[in-house]
């Protein structure tokens, strides 16, 4: 359904590194940075991208607003949670928990305040 999620950073070097590594925690690549100067993570014709708003002012956060990132397994989730907490990322909500359907989750904000959730599929 959606071709891509973008949001924004204040520092796009700070941001690199908490989700360089978030990612590589999922089994995904680095970004590369487009002729903008925008971080793109892609995955199976989906993308993620962070940038520096172009109209000048700070980059904020949506409040309400969580972005879902899926995982194939548990220690997936709990790699990306230990990636985001060690690269700037502040965990959020419940530790890393199973929920009544069976998924496995965590939950980050990252340096810019964005929240984020790693997730693997239902099981029930």
């Amino acid at each position: 359904m959606f071709t891509h999620v973008m949001i924004g950073s204040n520092d796009l070097k700070r941001a690199r590194g908490f989700y360089d590594a978030t990612f590589a925690a999922l089994g995904g690549k680095p970004c590369e940075i487009d002729a903008r100067g925008r971080l793109i993570y892609a995955h199976e014709g989906s993308q993620l991208m962070i940038t520096m708003p172009i109209d000048g002012k700070p980059a904020t956060v949506a409040n309400g607003g969580t972005i879902g990132l899926a995982a194939v397994s548990r220690d997936h989730v709990l790699a990306w949670h230990e990636a985001g907490t060690t690269h700037g990322g502040t965990a959020i909500e419940s530790p890393p928990t199973e929920r009544p359907n069976g998924a496995f989750v965590a939950y980050l904000r990252d340096p810019d305040g964005n929240k984020l959730t790693a997730r693997t599929q239902p099981t029930k």
